[in-house]
């Protein structure tokens, strides 16, 4: 993520989605499939950083529901991202509630804080880690710094559209992901990850 809470990078295929949607909305099966394969990867590992080995569970039971209120759905291809990660969000925490475990609450400051520049995140060392290696250390934050950095990272999402999935003002999110972003880095620094993604000279592999 860029200053100012950009988004990490643009989402290219955001254009090719929103026209898949029109055309499953329009009945178009082989179209819904397309949605779901450009959205499933991301909103799966969003759940991964909620519920953990059971995302997949979660997912089905959120794809069933996309499927059947689809027609409500308005909006491109963005929106559709957004959309689709408040309906899983929603399923993760009723799953969790089932289980009886109540989501981790960190306490925000008052002020806002401006995400800062990658020079500053370490993002490029974490986009190196294994997709596992990175969600094990995305769970280990307080929730609303996971869910914060995994929507904008993994989901996709821009700052704004996180804040409507989350409940909450913009400004609430980029905090929250900054955090959650200072926080990997040193974790990364601790494991001698450099930015590059690489290991320190003497760090076992």
């Amino acid at each position: 993520m860029g200053q100012g809470g950009e988004p990490r990078r643009t989402q290219a295929s955001d254009g090719e989605l929103g026209a898949a949607v029109a055309r499953a909305q329009a009945g178009d099966e082989g179209a819904f499939a397309v949605a779901y394969r450009m959205v499933q990867p991301g909103l799966l590992g969003y759940l991964r950083g909620i519920v953990g080995e059971e995302a997949e569970d979660v997912a089905s039971d959120a794809w069933l529901e996309i499927a059947r209120d689809l027609g409500r759905f308005r909006g491109d291809g963005a929106g559709f991202r957004g959309w689709t990660a408040v309906i899983a969000r929603h399923r993760a925490l009723d799953h969790l509630r089932r289980r009886r475990v109540r989501p981790r609450a960190a306490a925000l400051e008052p002020h806002v804080l401006d995400l800062p520049g990658p020079q500053d995140t370490h993002e490029q060392a974490l986009e190196s880690l294994s997709t596992a290696r990175a969600l094990d250390l995305i769970r280990g934050l307080p929730r609303d710094q996971a869910e914060a950095v995994l929507l904008r990272v993994v989901v996709g999402l821009d700052g704004p559209a996180a804040a409507r999935v989350l409940g909450k003002r913009p400004g609430a999110v980029r905090t929250a992901a900054h955090r959650g972003l200072r926080r990997l880095a040193a974790r990364l620094d601790a494991a001698g990850v450099t930015k590059d993604g690489s290991r320190t000279l003497g760090e076992s592999e």
